[in-house]
């Protein structure tokens, strides 16, 4: 029966699909860490970020004139920013804040903020 033609207020049988919580083996979704909510809209990036990063840029030993790629205001889905390590737990909860990508002699560096401004140097997920 083509959902169309169900009277309103019929409840649907369970679905066993793979996006449905049936299909999960533990009747919760798996936790996904890697992406963002939304893919991001332009934003500003404010002098106290942009400093973060050239002292965490010097703190590498990164040499150079970086160069800003992008800026992008996202909700990341949890505590990570979208770029979890192995083996850490993370709070779920979403998280404004900014994706910044600079790039320094030909390699790029992707740096994402939550609401402070301490960059995390994300090296997975990109």
């Amino acid at each position: 029966m083509a959902p169309s033609s169900v009277p309103p207020g019929t409840p649907l049988p369970p679905q066993s699909t793979p996006g449905t919580p049936s299909a999960w083996p533990s009747g919760r979704p798996p936790l996904q860490t890697a992406s963002p909510s939304q893919p991001g809209v332009p934003a500003e990036l404010s002098q106290a970020r942009w400093q973060a990063i050239l002292d965490d840029l010097a703190g590498r030993g990164v040499a150079g004139t970086p160069e800003v790629v992008s800026v992008a205001a996202v909700t990341w889905p949890d505590s990570s920013l979208g770029c979890p390590s192995p083996g850490v737990s993370y709070t779920q909860a979403l998280v404004d804040g900014v994706r910044v990508v600079v790039s320094v002699d030909g390699t790029e560096y992707d740096y994402r903020f939550g609401t402070g401004s301490t960059p995390k140097l994300c090296t997975s997920g990109r």
